[in-house]
């Protein structure tokens, strides 16, 4: 059994919810578990994010509400963008709240709602992000036609905000075409439960976004869309990457290690092999851009190229053992390497980093509801 593992400290999820709900309240706030709780295992972290007072779910996909519902969750699930219409039954039977922007789509779900229990639903508009969702000016007879049907419920009317952490010109922008088409929907009689355009950035950086309820992704897993965004919120991570070593050598300065003998050891050292690689999610480039790993509480950098099972590792004249333990992503000791930290060295962010780790490392939690 490889000794290498994803960590998951849920009391650090349901605390990051915990202080996020104190900020922003008194809007909901709707924790979002997509893409398996953002490579943190979408369960245990649904399961901690209502335990600290969480009012919704959400996901991207029917599978995703599925898993959910499966395990037993029935808190409110909210669908992020419409899905094909052969979802309609799946959605009726699971009980999801679907993301709602086309006529055809709209027009199968109510085929499929009752009088007696309609189904809610979210209608997006697109106000500048240009991904999904219908344009403001559509966004009227669409959400006239939802509020025509008795099939159906408008329960949110909701957009996405592209640039909350960089430019607070075009966030507000979007977030007062929402709130004009809110206005002109309120003069027709027609009032959405809830209205909603905060992501994280938003919730943290921009008060004025947060209107009925904010959606909570990065800053559930205890990160920032920006160091700067909302510093004032306590928020640490809850994600852990663990080896162990492997394999011990000692090598003299010149020798060139793993596949393509890329560079050679500036001095005589020990070179640990970890089995870990690429195939579980560390990125190959960061054995070319000085990435280090935690041993004994010490940063070592990587002595090669990243294989897909294992890496090796410069310890220099540090004593290790077969089994100490390696930490790749968190903290060891008085030190801990970042999420954004990986980010900086591959040119990317923090959000892809932990969305990395693929099934072939297990998670193993710690704390989370009792």
């Amino acid at each position: 059994m490889r000794p290498s593992w994803v960590e998951v400290d849920l009391d650090a999820v349901a605390d990051n919810v915990a202080s996020v709900i104190a900020a922003v309240a008194p809007t909901k706030v709707c924790v979002v578990v997509k893409a398996d709780g953002y490579g943190h295992g979408d369960v245990p972290v649904a399961e901690a994010a209502l335990g600290a007072g969480a009012h919704l779910l959400a996901v991207a996909l029917v599978e995703e509400g599925e898993r959910l519902r499966e395990a037993g969750i029935d808190a409110p699930v909210l669908v992020l963008s419409e899905p094909p219409i052969e979802a309609v039954e799946r959605i009726h039977t699971w009980k999801l709240t679907p993301t709602v922007y086309t006529e055809g789509f709209i027009d199968a779900l109510a085929a499929r709602g009752t009088n007696e229990t309609p189904i809610p639903v979210h209608l997006k508009v697109d106000t500048g992000m240009h991904r999904v969702g219908c344009p403001p000016d559509v966004a009227f007879g669409l959400a006239a036609r939802i509020a025509e049907s008795d099939r159906l419920r408008l329960e949110g009317l909701w957009t996405h905000l592209a640039v909350a952490e960089e430019d607070p010109r075009i966030t507000v922008g979007q977030i007062e075409t929402l709130v004009r088409l809110q206005q002109r929907l309120a003069d027709a009689g027609i009032r959405p439960d809830m209205v909603h355009a905060a992501n994280t950035a938003g919730a943290l950086a921009h008060p004025v976004s947060r209107l009925d309820m904010v959606r909570l992704g990065l800053g559930a897993y205890g990160m920032r869309p920006a160091p700067h965004i909302g510093a004032e919120v306590p928020l640490r991570p809850a994600m852990r990457v663990v080896s162990h070593v492997s394999h011990i050598a000692r090598h003299p300065a010149g020798t060139r290690l793993s596949y393509g003998l890329r560079r050679p050891l500036p001095v005589d050292a020990t070179v640990v092999t970890v089995p870990i690689g690429y195939a579980d999610g560390v990125a190959r480039r960061l054995s070319a851009v000085d990435g280090e790993v935690l041993i004994g509480g010490f940063r070592h950098p990587f002595a090669g190229t990243v294989t897909m099972d294992q890496i090796v590792v410069d310890v220099g004249d540090h004593p290790v053992r077969v089994g100490d333990e390696v930490v790749l992503l968190g903290s060891q000791g008085s030190d801990a390497i970042t999420a954004e930290e990986w980010a900086l060295h591959l040119d990317t962010i923090n959000y892809e980093i932990v969305c990395r780790f693929g099934n072939r490392l297990p998670r193993r939690y710690r704390g989370g509801p009792s």
